[in-house]
């Protein structure tokens, strides 16, 4: 499949509601099954601070999360979002995520353009109206 993906909080919610296209759900399910979830430390923060309104994703939210490769915050990723919001007006969660994502040169999939796009050597992917290649 190539690149591996880092998968942005809710890109993950968006999975678990159904909400995603059917492309992008069969994308997303092969991706989880071949090479599993790779996340930042801030997604597995606000995936299991998610106030999500239907209870029965709690433990599902928490079953994604154990199974996932968290990506750790460490000085190189802190600095690397440092760097990034030096130069855009991005929140620090999203400096953190972007930054993970290129730390581990990993493809990051998100909805969030307008946080996301033109970051510097940030490959981004947007499965709502990104073209996919099966």
């Amino acid at each position: 499949m190539g690149k591996e993906f880092l998968l942005d909080t809710n890109t993950l919610i968006y999975f678990l509601n159904g909400s995603f296209p059917e492309p992008a759900m069969d994308f997303l399910e092969r991706i989880l099954n071949e090479k599993g979830s790779v996340v930042s430390i801030i997604t597995k923060i606000e995936l299991l601070g998610w106030q999500t309104p239907n209870k029965a994703h709690i433990s599902i939210v928490e079953s994604l999360v154990k199974k996932s490769t968290i990506v750790p915050l460490n000085d190189l990723i802190a600095e690397r979002a440092i760097s990034i919001r030096r130069i855009r007006k991005v929140k620090l969660p999203d400096a953190v995520i972007a930054a993970s994502a290129i730390f581990g040169d990993y493809t990051l999939i998100s909805r969030n353009d307008k946080d996301f796009q033109g970051i510097p050597d940030l490959s981004y992917m947007n499965l709502f109206t990104d073209k996919l290649i099966s």
